[in-house]
């Protein structure tokens, strides 16, 4: 009886060990690439849709005619939430270009063009711009760029939970974890997760910025 119960116990001890074991990378749902290379088929603009184009497998943003968001719709008729994903995207700039990756976001728009929700993930070769690329903007701050921005990079943006890791060509740049009541400016209240997940958005920023993708892949975790 007492070797039954001890075995009762251990194998209860491994359970519990598994079960609190952090989410690795094999028990993630196979890669999914978000662009085609070809076209705009599974995204859509909330302004100025001629800010996005596709030319030689080559997204590119500009907001030529004033700030756009591009959401991925996937193959529905609404923005796709993601909750705990791993990004990875290929991305390059024009000089003094400004750019971002928003997650845990919607469409609702705060000043008329910003997203009001969730977090971005900056993309800035811009030399005003006190946030550089890697950053969780508002949030955490990259005070020197890791690459030059004009060359192409990855950025590969990690979500579990309430944790966020930024690599930029394998740079470790933030790791941040949303803490229980988040201290946020009035303007950014809602940049947080959200616990049934959020859209995913590229940013065209402003006619003096352009940035180029010719990689976008995702999944889930």
């Amino acid at each position: 009886m007492k070797t039954i119960v001890k075995l009762s116990l251990s194998l209860l001890i491994v359970a519990l060990c598994v079960a609190s074991t952090p989410l690795q990378a094999d028990d993630a749902a196979p890669w999914k690439s978000l662009f085609n290379g070809k076209d705009l088929t599974d995204w859509q603009a909330n302004a100025h849709p001629e800010s996005f184009t596709v030319t030689d497998g080559i997204l590119k943003a500009h907001g030529k005619n004033g700030m756009a968001h591009l959401f991925y719709v996937g193959d529905t008729d609404h923005d796709v939430r993601f909750k705990d994903f791993e990004l990875v995207a290929v991305c390059r700039s024009e000089p003094g270009s400004n750019s971002g990756f928003f997650f845990h976001t919607d469409r609702e728009l705060r000043g008329g063009k910003y997203l009001n929700k969730g977090y971005e993930v900056q993309l800035n070769s811009s030399a005003k711009e006190k946030n550089k690329t890697g950053s969780l903007y508002a949030v955490v701050q990259v005070a020197d760029s890791p690459v030059d921005e004009t060359k192409w990079f990855t950025i590969r943006i990690l979500v579990q939970g309430k944790h966020i890791q930024v690599f930029v060509n394998d740079q470790h740049l933030v790791d941040y974890t949303e803490p229980e009541n988040p201290e946020r400016a009035e303007s950014r209240a809602k940049r947080l997760i959200d616990p049934i997940g959020g859209a995913l958005a590229i940013q065209a920023h402003d006619p003096g910025s352009v940035f180029y993708f010719k990689e976008i892949r995702l999944r889930e975790l």
